[in-house]
């Protein structure tokens, strides 16, 4: 596709990113993808906290967990305990469109940079809260972590297989959904402050977005009146659909329709399965899953995982290997979509950053920037916002970016 001369779709837009770890950082980060301008104002002296405890640290002070969630942005250091610099807070504040944070709901409002403050500054700011438990509640002062999020939403309880131990999804989906939440709303707000120059305030909360990515669970819940329990890889409303044993590993598949059914037996040469009264329709499946899937392994263990799932492809089922991480990003497909990219930075040299997760055709995200070093904009945000030599002199003196 080519790429025409329009700017990027948030180009203009100014957002305060006043937040750590990860789903706020992630979130400013697609914002600045998109075009828009993130200052990312960071506490002094560590600044983010995963600048240096997330993942690999590479040879300068930033770990790559840091490197791939902040790209995109300018840093600026400031102490929000002192008045100096709640004052420079303040006025970026003046002309920026979106603020977005993650401190431990109310720690803003008593520093008096709360929401109902800065909308007397700019009423048509959009302020973001993000928060393990959300703003309200008798949860709400809990520390929010993503494994928490997920313990306490359900998510755990329907995580694994029957009669394991407790496990979490492998990757953060209430950090990481969270973040996909919030910046949807914040657009929302965003463009509703467009048309009526007013703001407002966006409560994003890690347990309220695992509950809602529970949305079969709790269907299946709220329809028979009993709790969902794991199934491993398989799926509570139709089978086979799962990951399947063969003679030398596992490879998952789906004939997850009468029709693929069928189809599945006649290419397994177990046409009688299809008359079994135990597997006729879809619900006689699920209630004898254990044996279907018995059933299944007897043929499947006949051939390596590279044959079934070509096998199973070539004749309209759907299936495919599992990877890990470095085969996923060695797959061809993965090069095609540009999975992985580099980012040049002035103290790492080329910097692993994860690719885009979307695609626009007409004004495709860049990188724009390598992912800040701490405070690195200082000086020159403060300038675009008005302030001359002698008064950063001054606000430095009054310990606004730290001692």
């Amino acid at each position: 596709m080519s790429q025409d001369k329009r700017p990027l779709p948030l180009s203009g837009v100014r957002v305060l990113d006043i937040s750590q770890v990860m789903a706020g950082p992630y979130a400013c980060m697609l914002l600045g993808d998109l075009g828009a301008d993130v200052i990312k104002v960071e506490p002094p002296g560590t600044g983010d906290q995963t600048r240096g405890s997330m993942g690999f640290k590479m040879k300068g002070a930033d770990s790559l967990g840091f490197l791939n969630m902040n790209r995109n942005k300018r840093s600026i250091t400031l102490d929000l305990k002192t008045e100096a610099g709640k004052q420079v807070l303040k006025t970026l504040a003046q002309d920026a469109d979106i603020l977005v944070e993650n401190y431990r709901p109310g720690a803003l409002r008593r520093l008096g940079l709360g929401y109902d403050v800065l909308k007397d500054i700019n009423p048509r700011l959009v302020y973001t809260s993000i928060s393990g438990f959300g703003q309200t509640g008798p949860w709400a002062d809990r520390p929010g972590f993503d494994l928490m999020a997920q313990a306490m939403s359900g998510v755990m309880s329907v995580t694994g297989y029957p009669d394991s131990p407790p496990v979490k999804a492998g990757v953060p989906v209430a950090d990481i959904g969270c973040a996909l939440f919030a910046i949807y709303a914040t657009l929302a707000a965003y463009i509703g402050a467009k048309n009526t120059g007013q703001g407002q305030y966006v409560d994003a909360a890690l347990f309220d977005t695992a509950m809602a990515f529970s949305v079969w669970d709790t269907c299946d819940w709220w329809g028979t009146g009993k709790p969902p329990q794991p199934l491993g890889t398989s799926n509570k409303m139709t089978a086979p659909y799962q990951a399947m044993a063969c003679a030398d590993g596992h490879f998952v598949m789906g004939a997850n329709n009468q029709k693929l059914w069928v189809q599945l037996c006649k290419l397994m040469n177990r046409e009688e399965l299809v008359e079994d009264p135990r597997f006729t329709t879809i619900s006689q499946r699920l209630a004898h899953r254990a044996e279907l899937q018995e059933e299944l392994e007897k043929s499947f263990r006949a051939h390596g995982k590279d044959y079934w799932v070509e096998t199973l492809l070539a004749n309209g089922i759907p299936a495919g290997p599992i990877l890990s991480y470095p085969e996923a990003f060695g797959s061809e497909h993965a090069k095609v979509r540009g999975m992985r990219m580099e980012i040049d930075h002035p103290v790492e040299g080329k910097v692993p950053n994860i690719g885009f997760a979307v695609k626009l055709s007409g004004t495709p995200q860049q990188v724009r920037r390598h992912p800040p070093l701490l405070g690195e904009h200082t000086e020159e945000v403060l300038a675009e916002a008005g302030l001359d030599g002698a008064r950063i002199a001054q606000l430095r003196e009054e310990g606004a970016f730290g001692s």
